[in-house]
């Protein structure tokens, strides 16, 4: 459903991306495993068209380039991101930031069944729809970051970081919510910190450093590679791995 590549990237003199590919399928979650600074969230801006890649990158949904178009095209045809640090707008309520997830042309008409979907995955968002989001806790404000995506109906949700400086039960809650959202057909391209979480509800993953795709493959083979396993999994010593990453 999404091929984006190959995608480079400049931030002045500093090279981001270089040359990354990849491709989410219909339906699928693949999540995108890396250090800090390696690139990850730029991926995510740039198939989300936040930033503007080198020539000759594309970003194609169903087969439909996007690259040049501005940002709120991607959101109308259906890529949704929500970014590290949330961007809810913490002074209006919950009800309003939903609301305005909703405003593109294609999610109108499905806003109620949207919302429906929304209040079902995050019950506290109901209990708390006329609150302050600023005032909500970081678990509440990530669950509405989430939801108010989701009101836009789209067919790939990219999330950078979702867990990000939450409690280990909201994680857990979070990522439950995750793979409920999976079992809808929307597709995820997920950035993550807790590795294991984010492995038990993909199909797919990718490797990255220094602004490049050093490997990928299923959930299964990243979680039984000893170099993830040491890098990311904290195991004390390799495993045996009968499946392999490719490179």
């Amino acid at each position: 459903m999404l091929s984006a590549g190959p995608i480079s990237l400049h931030y002045g003199k500093h090279l981001a991306l270089d040359g990354v590919s990849v491709e989410v399928g219909a339906g699928e979650t693949v999540v995108v495993l890396g250090a800090n600074g390696a690139g990850k969230s730029s991926l995510l801006k740039a198939i989300a068209g936040l930033v503007r890649p080198a020539a000759g990158a594309r970003v194609a949904l169903e087969g439909a380039d996007l690259v040049g178009l501005p940002a709120h095209k991607y959101l109308e045809r259906g890529i949704a991101l929500v970014p590290e640090g949330r961007g809810i707008f913490g002074d209006l309520t919950v009800a309003e930031n939903l609301e305005l997830g909703a405003y593109t042309r294609h999610a109108r008409p499905n806003e109620a069944r949207q919302r429906d979907l929304v209040l079902d995955l995050f019950p506290r968002l109901g209990e708390r729809q006329q609150q302050i989001a600023r005032t909500m806790s970081g678990g509440e404000q990530q669950m509405l970051a989430i939801g108010r995506a989701l009101m836009s109906c789209p067919r790939l949700l990219m999330l950078d970081e979702p867990s990000l400086g939450l409690a280990p039960i909201v994680t857990s809650e979070l990522f439950t919510a995750l793979a409920r959202i999976r079992q809808t057909g929307i597709a995820l391209l997920v950035v993550e910190q807790n590795v294991k979480a984010s492995l038990a509800i993909a199909h797919r993953g990718y490797l990255m450093e220094a602004g490049r795709i050093t490997g990928s493959g299923t959930a299964d083979a990243l979680r039984s590679d000893p170099a993830v396993q040491q890098a990311f999994l904290g195991a004390a010593a390799p495993l045996p791995s009968s499946h392999g990453v490719s490179a």
